[in-house]
């Protein structure tokens, strides 16, 4: 799928109204709803359309809300392993102290990018029983797929809203687009039955021309996962229990490696979001799907534009974020996964923007003294990592990694009252490849849990979904928290066309 660039236009349900003889009249430069979804290929281009939104979340734009990476704020910057730079963390820094708006950008732009996934993934499912050229077969494995992002999706929007609204339709009359709040029981119910299908439906693996897309093992994953923010440990016990020791997943053995450019869809990926490249012109400040200059649009990140240096650095990008330090006191002695994951003085440092740039790291050019490595480093900061002007890195994100399903299910044997000496074992097969001993066995086993999930995802988009759910959010932030801050407001722009019908979260 990565190599795959399938540009689509979506005609409005409500129909498009105008005068006279114009009215029944076809569109000559679009594809229509009568028209599409008939072959294999259109249905497999409607679905990675779906998937195509969740690469919007980290896209930068000069049109819609005027976005800059927003998913990186809401998900990095808000933790105590991100601060929002001194001189360059510009609109980041109110979130970076926990100053939550309605009306602030990341929350509209992530939340749009949400819910037009799940309308993607909603019109695919409504497609399928028209009339088609699909096989059973080929109807099963994309409805299984669109399911699945259906049920991604939902599961995203419920971590960061809590009782976002269920959209399991379309709805074509234009005045009942509202929908309310949904609860969390109803949302876990439908997220879980959407996984469950998509379990039931997709291929054990799919040929080398699709990889990427979603298998029968991503979604016995995630049903491991949810049924971890649910609570449900034995639900969560037996999912994950079969993806770790019958799934096709295994450790990376090099954890630099895990990153690299040329390692993408590796052995311990379970959910990946592709990007692919140079299919562009170079500029940065597109979506790749949502822009009107889509047919230009960049197909990859501005990881490095963002998170790079600044500060009189080589290559001349804004770091905009640094990593704590706070997070590198985190790491115990020895621990090699730090050196991958930040620059530190003494540190040889790269970058690119057309040139690449090798010269050892000066602390002065960010505020805390480090700077974020993971994803970058020698082995990224290069060629074929980068568009032509350096501003636009292809590297997949790594979203769920094989890592992490072990702690998982660490977690839940711990929580669910299970074989704890087992928890240990799973923790320690991740701290081998990091160069540490065993887990000390008389630690409380969810504190060194904890301990270990923030490390081996640093920098990763997971740590302040694992605070809020943990609860410590007062432990991490003392005076500055309050228990508001365990979901984000719902964006205002969607409580006013909603006409109260969708309730803002309280505090907000």
């Amino acid at each position: 799928m990565k190599k795959i660039i399938i540009f689509f236009a979506f005609v409005s349900l409500l129909g498009v109204f105008s005068c006279g003889d114009q009215l029944d009249l076809e569109p000559l430069d679009r594809v229509t709803t009568n028209q599409f979804y008939k072959t294999r290929t259109d249905f497999d281009g409607a679905v990675f359309a779906s998937y195509s939104s969740i690469q919007d979340f980290w896209g930068t734009s000069t049109e819609t809300l005027g976005e800059r990476g927003e998913f990186w704020k809401i998900s990095l910057a808000i933790t105590d392993d991100v601060a929002a730079d001194e001189v360059n963390g510009g609109s980041s820094r109110d979130i970076d102290n926990l100053l939550l708006r309605s009306n602030d950008v990341p929350f509209g732009a992530v939340y749009t990018q949400i819910y037009e996934g799940i309308y993607r993934a909603n019109i695919v499912i409504e497609n399928l029983d028209g009339e088609n050229e699909l096989t059973a077969e080929d109807k099963t494995i994309i409805g299984a797929e669109a399911k699945f992002l259906r049920a991604w999706f939902h599961f995203q929007a419920m971590k960061m809203f809590g009782t976002p609204p269920l959209a399991l339709d379309i709805r074509t009359d234009i005045n009942d687009q509202a929908r309310p709040n949904a609860t969390q029981e109803e949302l876990y119910a439908a997220i879980l039955a959407d996984l469950a299908e998509a379990e039931s439906g997709l291929p054990v693996e799919w040929d080398g021309s699709n990889t990427g897309r979603v298998t029968l093992w991503t979604a016995k994953a995630y049903i491991g996962k949810v049924n971890v923010w649910k609570k449900d440990w034995p639900a969560a016990i037996t999912a994950l229990e079969e993806v770790v020791n019958s799934g096709p997943y295994v450790l990376v053995p090099d954890y630099e490696q895990l990153f690299a450019y040329t390692n993408e869809n590796n052995s311990e990926s379970i959910f990946e979001i592709q990007y692919g490249g140079p299919f562009s012109d170079d500029n940065l400040w597109v979506f790749d799907d949502t822009h009107s200059e889509d047919f230009k649009a960049s197909q990859g990140t501005a990881r490095g534009n963002y998170w790079d240096a600044a500060g009189g650095a080589p290559g001349g990008k804004n770091g905009q974020w640094v990593p704590t330090q706070d997070l590198v006191d985190a790491y115990e002695a020895g621990d090699e996964r730090l050196a991958v994951t930040v620059y530190q003085d003494g540190d040889m440092y790269y970058s690119f923007d057309g040139t690449r740039y090798e010269i050892p790291y000066d602390p002065a050019w960010s505020s805390s003294g480090y700077t974020l490595k993971k994803y970058r480093g020698t082995l990224n900061a290069v060629v074929g990592n980068s568009s032509a002007n350096g501003q636009v890195d292809f590297n997949n994100e790594r979203w769920f990694r094989f890592a992490e399903a072990k702690l998982l299910y660490a977690e839940a044997l711990i929580q669910g009252g299970g074989d704890v000496g087992l928890a240990f074992d799973e923790i320690d097969d991740i701290r081998d490849r990091a160069g540490l001993g065993p887990v000390d066995r008389s630690l409380d086993p969810m504190d060194a849990l904890m301990q270990e999930k923030r490390v081996e995802l640093a920098l990763e988009p997971h740590r302040y979904f694992d605070i809020t759910r943990w609860g410590i959010g007062a432990e991490v932030f003392g005076a500055a928290w309050d228990d508001k801050y365990n979901v984000f407001p719902f964006p205002l722009t969607e409580i006013d066309r909603s006409k109260g019908l969708l309730i803002q979260n309280p505090g907000y």
